[in-house]
């Protein structure tokens, strides 16, 4: 399991005031100094488009990158630089001679905005290995009036690859997909049930739904986001001990934290 550290992170301030026509504010939260990319009426397939190109192409590290794959299809550009560790509130709207009423009927061929972090100075470039971070955002209008919010999330990768952090698993008591399931003859079910019945627990207490604490200790704060799965369960000190998510038993490929560690107290 290779534990990775994300310097981007992204909210929507205020989101019932959102509307297509006042603009969404951003606060964006960076370990280093970043580039605020902003993409009004972006179109879906040059944005999957770009996705792959990150893949199999060549990397989105930077605006420039992302202006290349995205080819020109959308509506209108923001772009601004943010401070490290910055908690300015950034406002994104679309200049008066753009204004529109709504992004049209679904299935749609356009996403409402599109915000892109990358990191500012090419030396953080080889700091980190999530180089930039692509979200999705739903913005209000004629057609569909739900308050703002972030419907995709993507986190890309210096080797190539990107996760889609749409949605993270909170509840211990969300059952895993049949796809994920495997038998109790499984090896790797086996050594953590071991690990489980060392700690004085068993693989029932993993069902009980305990929100914000660890499913293994249940005594500190999940922190930590297991890759590919999504989950997030695993306090710090738990985390090193699983080389299977212990909810969904997926291989956890990569890790990365909610938050900073707490520095240690006496």
């Amino acid at each position: 399991m290779k534990q990775v550290k994300n310097p981007f992170g992204l909210e929507i301030v205020n989101p019932d005031l959102s509307t297509i026509g006042t603009g969404v504010t951003l606060r964006p939260h960076c370990l280093e100094k970043c580039v605020l990319s902003c993409y009004w009426g972006c179109s879906v397939q040059n944005v999957q488009g770009a996705l792959q190109q990150h893949v199999y192409r060549s990397q989105i590290r930077t605006p420039g990158a992302l202006e290349d794959a995205l080819y020109s299809a959308y509506l209108h550009k923001d772009q601004h630089v943010v401070q490290k560790q910055s908690k300015e509130e950034i406002l994104i709207q679309l200049p008066e001679d753009k204004k529109i009423e709504d992004f049209g009927p679904v299935p749609r061929t356009c996403y409402p905005l599109i915000a892109v972090l990358t990191l500012a100075d090419a030396d953080n470039r080889e700091l980190y290995p999530i180089v930039s971070m692509l979200s999705v955002i739903h913005i209000p209008d004629r057609s569909y009036r739900l308050p703002s919010r972030i419907i995709y999330q993507y986190l890309l990768t210096a080797q190539g690859q990107y996760y889609d952090l749409k949605q993270l698993y909170m509840s211990a008591s969300d059952k895993p997909a049949e796809t994920t399931e495997v038998t109790r003859e499984d090896d790797s079910w086996e050594r953590d049930k071991e690990l489980l019945q060392k700690l004085g627990l068993s693989d029932d207490d993993l069902q009980e739904d305990s929100g914000k604490d660890c499913v293994v200790c249940q005594n500190d704060t999940v922190n930590w986001v297991l890759l590919p799965c999504r989950h997030v369960c695993l306090c710090d000190g738990c985390l090193m001990r699983f080389q299977h998510c212990p909810m969904c038993r997926q291989f956890i490929q990569e890790s990365f934290p909610l938050r900073n560690r707490t520095p240690p107290t006496g």
